[in-house]
C-alpha cells in the first residue's frame, strides 16, 4: 500500500491522483529525517518536475552493502541519525528557506561571526549604556556608526560624503535564550570613553558634540582628513589621539579646551600650531560661551591656550619653527617635535622657539630628535638660571647639534649637563643632552669606563706612557710635562708587599712577631686562652685601603680563627701559626690587629668613627670578646654605624668586655660579662641592619624587653635605654639564622601589639631571618607582623608545611597564620 504524504496545517488540500498518474510508493530508507536537510541541486530540479509541490521525486532504491559495517561505524551513524532527528523534530519541510536567495526581499546580510570573538556592533552600542565607554577598534568602519547617535541620543546624523552608503546594522538576533533587559533610565551611562582607531574613517559626524560627558577619544591610524569645528565644543576633554591620519590643521577652537591634558597628533601632515588662534579676536573673549543651540547648554571656553596641557606629541609633522605660535601652553611637561623642519626656513625663528620654550616653568623633557636644528640654533640666545628651570631631558639625537655648542650654549643652567644616555632616568638636579647617534648604555657600564679614564689620568700624571695610550692621552702627558716637573703619585701597596716589609711572609716571622707582641704587651701564654695584645695606639692604622674603604664607609677586618689544638705537646695556644689555617685570599693576615671579635677601642680612636657606615667583622673567633674605651662615654662612639655583620663569631648570650687603660699602654684582662643584643643596642644607637647568623644565641636571649629595645625605636620602647644624648632608630633587618633558638615567645609578645590592626609607633622592621635554628612550633600570633620577608626554614617545625611558604612567599604564610588565630 503505498502512502501519500498529508499536507501541512493551513495548506489547501490537493485532489487525487488520477489513475494516468499514480502516486509512486515512498521508498523506506535508512533515515527517516532526510527531509530537514537542505535539498541539493537534483533535488530541487525533481522538485520541479513534479506536478504536485508535495510530492516526492522518485529515486533509485539504494543498494545494500556488500562490506558489513563495523560496531564503531554503526554506532556512529545511529548518533548521526539520533542528531539529525532532533535537529528536525521543530522544523517543518516548507520552514526551510535557507537555499531560497530572495525569500525575505530587501533584508540585511546577517553578521558575521567576529574572529576576535568580540560581540557584534549594535550589541556593542547598546552595552556602552551601562558602561559609557565603547570600543569599535579594528572594525573596518568607514564612519563612526550612525546607531551610536540613534540608540545613545535619539537623533540621526546627516550622511557623511565619504560614507554614502554606510551599511545598516543587522537586527538583533533571535535566539532561544531571553533577550535582557534595557537598562533603566536612571542606569544609563553618558558616554564618557570612545575608541575607534584602526579603522577606515575620514570624516567625524559633527553630531559628536552632542556627547557632551566625552574625556577620552582615541581615533589613531584613520584616514582622517579634517575635524569639524563642533569638534572643540567637548569641554570635558581631557584625553585626544588622532596620531597616523592625515589631519593638515586643526579647528581653531580645539585650542581652547580648558580640560584638555594629553594631545598626540603625531604623524600628521600638521604646517602651523596656532596656540593664540581663539584669542586673537579685538573682543574680550568670555570663559563661557553659548552654543549653536538654543536649548543645548553653554560650552566652557579655556582664557588661555590648553592651560592644563601636560603632554604634547607633535612629531612627525611638516611644522617649521616659524609657524608655531610663541605663546605656548604654561603647563607642558612632556613637548615632542620630533621628525619636523624646524629650522627650514632658517635659524632665527628656530633660535626664537627655543627661547621661548626656554621660559616654561614645568617643562622636563623636550625632544628634538631627527629635525635640522643645528649650533646656529643657540646664537643669540643667553640663557640663565631661569631658563628651563626644571628640564632633565633635552633630546637633539641625529641633528646637527655638536656636543661642544650645546655645551657652551647651555653652561649657563642650573643642572648639571650630563651626554651619557642611560636607560635610567637622570638624577635629580641633572639634565641629560643627547646629541648625535643615541647610544644607550646600562649603569655599569658608565662606571667601568669613568674608572678606566681615572686610572689613565693617575698614569698620564705619574709620568708613565703606555705604547698603546690614545694620542689624546699622550698630548695631554706632554703638555703637562711642559707646564710644570712631573709629580709621582702615592704608591698604594698590596697586602703581600706590607707583609713582605713587616717580614711576615714565612711562618718564623710570623712567630717572632707574635712574640714580640706579647712582650710588648707584658703578658706571657696563658694556658687554654690567646695572649692579649698592646693597646690601640701601639697598633697599625685601620685606614689602609685593604681594611677601610671611604667610597662605601666601610671597615672589614679579616676574620681571626682560633689555630687547631697540634699533637705532641698539650699547651691549648701554640704561639706558631699553623699552614692549616686558611684566611680569605683578598685580606691580609695582620698579626698585629688585635684579635678580639669587636676592637672598638681601636676602631673608635680613627679619624673615620664619626662618619663609618658599615663595620663587617664576619668569622673573628679567636678572642670572643669586645674591647672597649674607657667608660662612661658622653657620646655613641659609632654615632652613624647602620649596618653591623657579626656573622660566624660564634658568640652567646653573654660576651666578655675588655677595657683600654688610660695610659693605653696595655688592656685590661675582661672583668664583667654583658648580654649581647642589649649590649649592642647601647653602643650602636643609630643601627638599622644587624647580622647574627651563625651565633651561639639562645631563645633565653630574644626576651620582649631586649627584642623591643633592638628593635623599636627609642620614641616607642621603654627597655633598654640608648646611651645618653644618642636616640634609637630601630631596626630593619634582622638576621638570627643557624643560631640555637627553640622557641619564639619574645616575638609572640611583641606581635599581639598589632592585635586589632592596631599602629605600634616606632615600628620599622622588614626582614626577619629565623632560618636554620630548632625551633619546634611556630606561634600563630606572628602573623600580625608587618613584615616584607620572613624565612623560616630549615626547622624543626611541622606546622605550617612548607608548601604554605614555598608556593606564595612570606605574605602567604603570614597570611596562613592570622588564618589559624582564635
Amino acid at each position: 500500500m503505498s502512502r501519500i504524504p498529508q499536507p501541512s496545517r493551513g495548506t489547501p488540500r490537493k485532489a487525487a491522483a488520477s489513475p494516468a498518474n499514480p502516486p509512486t510508493s515512498r521508498m523506506r530508507t535508512k533515515s527517516t529525517v532526510a527531509r530537514a536537510t537542505t535539498p541539493s541541486k537534483a533535488s530541487r530540479k525533481a522538485y520541479a518536475d513534479t506536478d504536485s509541490f508535495l510530492d516526492k521525486p522518485n529515486f533509485a532504491p539504494e543498494e545494500p552493502s556488500s562490506k558489513p559495517l563495523s560496531i564503531k561505524e554503526a554506532i556512529a551513524l545511529k548518533r548521526a541519525a539520533a542528531k539529525k532527528a532532533q535537529t528536525s523534530s521543530a522544523l517543518s519541510p516548507l520552514d526551510d528557506f535557507s537555499g531560497l536567495e530572495d525569500a525575505i526581499p530587501n533584508a540585511p546580510p546577517p553578521e558575521d561571526d567576529d574572529p576576535l570573538g568580540r560581540p557584534p556592533l549594535r550589541e556593542t552600542i547598546e552595552r556602552a549604556k551601562s558602561t559609557g565607554s565603547i570600543n569599535l577598534s579594528t572594525r573596518s568602519l568607514q564612519c563612526i556608526p550612525s546607531a551610536l547617535f540613534d540608540l545613545h541620543l535619539g537623533i540621526t546624523p546627516e550622511p557623511l560624503k565619504s560614507a554614502l552608503n554606510e551599511p545598516p546594522l543587522p537586527p538583533a538576533p533571535e535566539t532561544g535564550r531571553r533577550k535582557p533587559a534595557a537598562p533603566a533610565w536612571f542606569e544609563i551611562h553618558d558616554l564618557e570613553v570612545l575608541k575607534a582607531w584602526g579603522n577606515e574613517i575620514v570624516e567625524i559626524q559633527p553630531e559628536i558634540s552632542l556627547f557632551g560627558s566625552l574625556k577620552s577619544i582615541d581615533l589613531h591610524r584613520n584616514r582622517i582628513v579634517s575635524l569639524p569645528d563642533q569638534f572643540a565644543d567637548l569641554a570635558v576633554l581631557t584625553t585626544l589621539d588622532l596620531s597616523h591620519n592625515a589631519l593638515s590643521s586643526l579647528p581653531k577652537e580645539l585650542f581652547s579646551l580648558p580640560a584638555l591634558s594629553n594631545l598626540n597628533v603625531a604623524d600628521n601632515a600638521l604646517i602651523s600650531l596656532p596656540f593664540t588662534a581663539p584669542f586673537s579676536s579685538a573682543k574680550p573673549r568670555a570663559a563661557a560661551t553659548a552654543s549653536r543651540s538654543l536649548f543645548a547648554p553653554e560650552i566652557t571656553r579655556a582664557s588661555a591656550p590648553l592651560p592644563k596641557l601636560v603632554v604634547f606629541n607633535a612629531s612627525n609633522n611638516k611644522l617649521v619653527a616659524g609657524a608655531i605660535d610663541l605663546d605656548l601652553p604654561k603647563s607642558l611637561v612632556t613637548l615632542d617635535l620630533s621628525g619636523n623642519p624646524l629650522e627650514a626656513e632658517g635659524h632665527a625663528a628656530s633660535s626664537k622657539l627655543f627661547k621661548a620654550l626656554g621660559t616654561l616653568q614645568k617643562l622636563k623633557v623636550l625632544r628634538c630628535e631627527k629635525t635640522n636644528v643645528s649650533d646656529r640654533t643657540f646664537q643669540g640666545i643667553s640663557l640663565s638660571s631661569d631658563t628651563f628651570p626644571s628640564i632633565s631631558v633635552l633630546d637633539f639625537g641625529s641633528t646637527k647639534i655638536t656636543e661642544n655648542g650645546a655645551s657652551y650654549a647651555l653652561k649657563g643652567l642650573t643642572q648639571e649637563l650630563t651626554f651619557e644616555v642611560t636607560s635610567e632616568d637622570p638624577p635629580s638636579g641633572t639634565a641629560r643632552v643627547i646629541v648625535g647617534k643615541r647610544i644607550v648604555r646600562e649603569a655599569w657600564e658608565l662606571e667601568a669606563e669613568r674608572r678606566s679614564k681615572s686610572r689613565t689620568g693617575k698614569a698620564v700624571d705619574a709620568g708613565m706612557e703606555w705604547e698603546n695610550a690614545p694620542p689624546t692621552s699622550r698630548a695631554t702627558q706632554q703638555k703637562s710635562r711642559m707646564q710644570a716637573p712631573a709629580v709621582k703619585a702615592p704608591v698604594e701597596k698590596e697586602a703581600w708587599e706590607i707583609e713582605a716589609e713587616q717580614g711576615l711572609l714565612t711562618e718564623g716571622g710570623k712567630r717572632r712577631a707574635r712574640a714580640a707582641a706579647a712582650a710588648a704587651a707584658g703578658s706571657g701564654v696563658g694556658i687554654g686562652a690567646p695572649p692579649r695584645q698592646p693597646s690601640p695606639s701601639k697598633m697599625s692604622s685601620l685606614a689602609d685601603p685593604q681594611y677601610y674603604t671611604s667610597r662605601t664607609e666601610t671597615l672589614t677586618l679579616p676574620a681571626s680563627t682560633a689555630p687547631p689544638k697540634a699533637s705532641g705537646h698539650a699547651r691549648a695556644f701554640s704561639l706558631a701559626a699553623t699552614s692549616l689555617v686558611k684566611f680569605p685570599p683578598t685580606r691580609a693576615n695582620d698579626v698585629t690587629l688585635p684579635t678580639a671579635t669587636m676592637p672598638l677601642a681601636l676602631i673608635a680612636a680613627q679619624p673615620f668613627s664619626q662618619t663609618l657606615k658599615i663595620l663587617v667583622l664576619t668569622n673573628r673567633r679567636m678572642d670572643r670578646s669586645f674591647t672597649l674605651p674607657p667608660l662612661p662615654a658622653i657620646e655613641p662612639l659609632l654615632p652613624r654605624l647602620e649596618d653591623l655583620s657579626l656573622e660566624g663569631c660564634n658568640l652567646g648570650d653573654s660576651i666578655s668586655i675588655s677595657t683600654a687603660s688610660p695610659e693605653e699602654t696595655i688592656l685590661v684582662v675582661p672583668s664583667q660579662t654583658r648580654p649581647t643584643l642589649p649590649l649592642l643596642t647601647e653602643l650602636f644607637p643609630s643601627l638599622r641592619n644587624l647580622n647574627m647568623a651563625y651565633n651561639a644565641l639562645t631563645s633565653a636571649a630574644l626576651t620582649t624587653p631586649v627584642l623591643s629595645g633592638l628593635i623599636l625605636s627609642s620614641a616607642a620602647a621603654d627597655s633598654a635605654p640608648a646611651a645618653a644624648g644618642a636616640d634609637r632608630k630601630g631596626l630593619k633587618q634582622l638576621h638570627l639564622r643557624g643560631n640555637r633558638i627553640t622557641d619564639l615567645e619574645g616575638f609572640q609578645d611583641i606581635a599581639l601589639l598589632f592585635k586589632g590592626n592596631r599602629e605600634v609607633p616606632g615600628w620599622g622592621l622588614e626582614e626577619l631571618d629565623l632560618r636554620d635554628n630548632e625551633i619546634g612550633k611556630l606561634p600563630s600570633e606572628l602573623g600580625l607582623l608587618p613584615l616584607d620577608v620572613f624565612l623560616v626554614d630549615g626547622n624543626v617545625f611541622r606546622i605550617p608545611a612548607r608548601r604554605v611558604w614555598e608556593r606564595e612567599g612570606t605574605k602567604g604564610l603570614l597570611s596562613w597564620l592570622r588564618g589559624r588565630i582564635e
